[in-house]
């Protein structure tokens, strides 16, 4: 059986923390900023992590 192959899309767009936990960033930063308040760009910006219950998903995506 061949290794499997790591998702390109996912290997560019999560990271895996120390603990093994997954850090992503957040949606809706991209455009049409101007109607979005300061605050909610500012809380935009910082990462985040997967929930607990997508984990198992995206460890498969991101086998090394």
């Amino acid at each position: 059986m061949p290794k499997m192959k790591t998702n390109s899309g996912a290997k560019k767009r999560f990271d895996i923390t120390g603990t093994g936990k997954i850090k992503r960033k957040h949606a809706y930063k991209s455009h049409i900023l101007t109607k979005k308040t300061k605050k909610r760009k500012r809380n935009l910006t910082y990462s985040a992590l997967v929930n607990s219950t997508d984990e198992k998903r995206m460890k498969l995506l991101l086998v090394e």
